[in-house]
């Protein structure tokens, strides 16, 4: 069966070596694009794979001064916890969709999360925080605004700047310290070109 259909997509003799060199360039490509972008340190919890793009840099900076840097990395937050299967879909259904805006600079000056982003967002912040929404004490002092408003609040709604500050500008975080991205030239092309 896949010899049949190996004879059948098998092109005519004088365009073999013409195909050949180009599925080798498509290949090539492709291997190079995903050394270039570092495919393999989205799939960490690493919180440096998001500043792999410069636009990220507000985020982490003002994530780096928060609370929650010590006890929740990006991926708490902003990726599903319900199942590993959805984790790696939503995961990679986001990751392409960022890496298609930047390819063809398409992303915003200043990003916001989108309607399935604040869903994610807003179940990672009742699976950490659950134990603080059962506490007595609590719910007198914010006369039960959690369990009278569950369904049509955000958490962020009355914790604006809990993990990232005000980050609603390009000069929000001006002296923002990020980590410095690493050149994608190898070291022995660096050398050639000396």
């Amino acid at each position: 069966m896949i010899f049949r259909l190996a004879k059948k997509l098998k092109p005519p003799q004088k365009w073999q070596m013409p195909v050949i060199i180009m599925l080798g360039i498509f290949i090539g490509l492709g291997v190079y694009s995903i050394y270039v972008s570092k495919v393999w340190s989205y799939l960490s919890e690493d919180p440096r794979a998001c500043v792999n793009c410069h636009i990220m840099a507000p985020q982490y900076a003002t994530w780096g001064h928060s609370s929650h840097r010590e006890t929740a990395t990006c991926n708490d937050c902003h990726v599903p916890h319900d199942n590993v299967a959805r984790k790696y879909y939503f995961k990679a259904k986001d990751g392409m969709n960022h890496a298609t805006k930047f390819t063809l600079r398409m992303e915003r000056q200043v990003i916001f999360i989108g309607e399935e982003g604040k869903g994610v967002v807003q179940e990672n912040c009742v699976r950490c925080h659950s134990n603080l929404l059962d506490q007595t004490k609590l719910i007198t002092q914010t006369k039960g605004n959690f369990q009278v408003h569950n369904t049509d609040r955000e958490c962020w709604e009355c914790h604006r700047e809990v993990p990232h500050g005000r980050v609603n500008s390009l000069s929000s975080v001006p002296n923002a310290t990020v980590p410095v991205l690493e050149s994608p030239v190898p070291e022995w092309l660096k050398e050639i070109t000396k």
